[in-house]
């Protein structure tokens, strides 16, 4: 099965490029890469940029609405996106609880929708 891992952080609580604490997060993350890569399991996913670069659309009736920023601001927003090929949802959940964002701020899971 297919799945969809979310991974959402308090931008306004992210470390400074090359401190300490953000050199942590970067080898956590590089531990977790290390240990996923090899199984197959993560097919795809990318960190995306910060929030202040989003547009929210909407398209009502015809007219299209063009927002900037993120759907819901403040608070957590999402920092990046993995997919996943798992056998059952203990497994994916178990991968998801590696991700380091599940550490720090949270990681959403769905199953993707196969249409056939």
């Amino acid at each position: 099965m297919k799945y969809l891992a979310l991974l959402y952080a308090d931008e306004s609580k992210t470390p400074a490029p090359g401190s300490p604490e953000m050199n942590q997060i970067l080898e956590a993350y590089g531990q977790f890469f290390q240990e996923i890569t090899p199984t197959g399991v993560m097919t795809g996913g990318d960190p995306v940029q910060v929030s202040s670069t989003s547009t929210t659309v909407r398209a009502h009736n015809g007219s299209v609405e063009r927002t900037p920023g993120p759907f819901s601001p403040g608070g957590e927003q999402i920092i990046g996106f993995y997919l996943f090929e798992c056998a059952s949802d203990n497994e994916a959940i178990g991968w998801a609880a590696k991700i380091p964002a599940a550490q720090y701020g949270a990681v959403e899971l769905r199953p993707i929708l196969v249409q056939e």
